[in-house]
């Protein structure tokens, strides 16, 4: 068990040590473990003040205490994943959950109240971030694994074969649309290897300064998507007088075609614009032609057996609720583990949704530069936010805090756990190429097409996406499976989630969940669909990130 002491700012500004605290984020100890099946309540920490409710409790109902103290009776109706006092918490005295502090007592709660923002706060925090202090040894490696997949002629790893049309402006949007439609309506059930083909679109693209950090960011991310294993053949479309020039990002990304022997396509146009092809109509019939041209090679590819290692895993909860970092989050940490042991590599993103848990990822850093890094992007974010007059404790969402999500520290515990337990090993800039083997960071915001957009731009040929409230993303051309925290919500959504790890609440260990999830991550990487992919989810969730001001 990995352990650290920090101090903690309390609401008058006066300094505390809170002692030396458990960093793991969920714990199943002998003391509580056969009274949590029976109970209405989570216990997730022996030194926490809270507990979690695992099911809608009614006043009255005696809340789960530990070390023989007398019962404690709730004194409101509560909704599951919400938190009660187990104990009287004096105001200003810090709140802890996974045996951290997630805020600060606003008033004196009893105990058997129900807490929440009427009454905790976010507060401040200071923490010791003991780079390196913590690296956890390397998994017993694991060899052999395989999953069917796509070899490109270059040698990358597609777990999908799509073909598809780069908008460079918005501008360019509806051609790249109309063009994917009639292709989809006309010829593509004649090639049955071929995926789809996706238009991938969005809002931005021009009023951005030339040159300047938007715009060598969508050229990362449109470069990215261009260059991805899943997409097997790509035409670039714009207007023709944008700031974010088709030439620009060509020679920015170094964009090129391959043919079956790995060569470049001399003769294959890559590059087609609104102004110069001679308008709408025409420029749509252009782009047709030259993807039906490019729809017989795709579709000669064929699965073969690849190394497990050279899976990529992206990381998002979206419409996450109190349950998020006690089932869905550790269980996927869990099957990042998993992937690790094999080689591969896994991805945490939503910068955001790190503060105030960035110290427990700090101490995993395989080098004091990595966990710079790290703190560096927090406090970019928190200028950034401060800019706009915002503050970070603004997320969590008010769908997030309806169930049961009160502060960011809170969130951002619970979001952590998806990385699992392995060492940092790298941080990388927004749809940067991920180059490292293991866990690794990339800074993305929290806003989840935006997120997801960014890892799958640096390589990530997989989604798992955790959901508590019910988020029904999809993400051509990477597959997206979609864990829900809790069961009444699996049942309720079953259309669209593919794992339920509600069932840790009901005895299910997260290691099996975990292990049911790395199952599924290696199936659906073999061509298996998941639940947003057979309701053909995924066409508008293309989301480059605009950091800068729109001109």
């Amino acid at each position: 068990m990995l352990a650290g002491s920090f101090l903690t700012r309390t609401p008058d500004g006066s300094m505390q040590h809170s002692g030396t605290l458990p960093l793991t984020l969920f714990e199943n100890y002998a003391e509580t473990k056969m009274r949590l099946q029976d109970s209405a309540f989570l216990l997730l920490h022996p030194d926490d003040n809270l507990v979690v409710a695992k099911r809608n409790v009614s006043a009255g109902e005696t809340v789960l205490e530990a070390n023989g103290a007398p019962a404690v009776l709730m004194q409101m109706p509560v909704d599951m994943g919400h938190k009660i006092a187990r104990t009287a918490i004096a105001a200003g005295e810090p709140i802890r959950k996974f045996g951290q502090i997630i805020g600060f007592a606003m008033q004196p709660i009893a105990a058997g109240d129900w807490i929440h923002s009427h009454n905790l706060s976010a507060g401040e925090l200071s923490l010791d971030y003991a780079f390196c202090s913590d690296i956890p040894a390397p998994p017993e490696p694991v060899e052999g694994r395989t999953f069917m997949g796509y070899r490109r002629a270059d040698g990358r790893a597609a777990t999908r074969n799509y073909v598809g049309i780069i908008s460079t402006v918005n501008c360019s949007a509806s051609v790249s649309k109309y063009a994917v439609d009639q292709i989809r309506q006309d010829i593509l059930s004649q090639y049955p290897n071929v995926d789809g083909v996706v238009a991938l679109t969005h809002k931005g693209g021009c009023a951005m300064q030339y040159d300047g950090e938007d715009h060598h960011q969508l050229a990362r991310v449109l470069g990215g998507f261009a260059k991805h294993p899943n997409i097997g053949a790509y035409v670039i479309v714009g207007l023709g007088c944008e700031t974010g020039q088709p030439g620009f990002l060509v020679d920015d990304q170094r964009l090129v075609q391959l043919g079956d022997s790995g060569q470049t396509k001399a003769d294959s146009p890559l590059v087609l614009t609104i102004q110069e092809t001679g308008g709408t109509a025409k420029t749509v019939e252009r782009t047709i032609d030259l993807i039906k041209e490019m729809l017989p090679e795709a579709n000669k590819v064929q699965r073969e057996p690849i190394p497990v290692s050279e899976i990529m895993l992206g990381c998002e909860c979206g419409g996450s609720d109190g349950y998020s970092g006690i089932t869905a989050n550790p269980a996927l940490g869990i099957a990042s583990d998993l992937l690790v042991a094999h080689g591969a590599t896994s991805i945490l993103a939503e910068t955001p949704e790190i503060y105030g848990g960035e110290h427990l990822l700090t101490r995993r850093a395989i080098s004091p530069e990595v966990g710079q890094k790290l703190i560096d992007l927090m406090h970019w974010w928190e200028d950034y936010t401060a800019k706009f007059g915002a503050q970070i404790d603004n997320n969590p969402s008010p769908g997030n805090k309806k169930g049961g999500l009160t502060t960011i520290y809170e969130k951002s515990l619970g979001a952590i756990a998806k990385g699992g337990s392995t060492a940092l090993r790298g941080v990388f800039k927004y749809a940067e190429p991920v180059t490292a083997k293991g866990f690794v960071v990339m800074d993305t915001p929290g806003y989840d097409p935006a997120s997801v957009t960014g890892m799958v731009a640096g390589g990530a040929n997989v989604v798992a996406f955790t959901t508590g409230r019910g988020s029904c993303f999809g993400c051509k051309p990477v597959p997206s499976i979609k864990i829900a925290t809790n069961t009444p919500l699996y049942e309720r959504l079953g259309d669209d989630m593919d794992i339920n790890a509600g069932k840790i609440v009901e005895g299910a260990s997260v290691e099996e969940v975990g292990r049911e999830i790395f199952e599924k991550v290696i199936a659906v990487a073999s061509g298996e669909k998941t639940k947003s992919e057979l309701q053909g989810i995924g066409d508008e969730e293309f989301c480059p990130w605009s950091i800068g001001p729109t001109l």
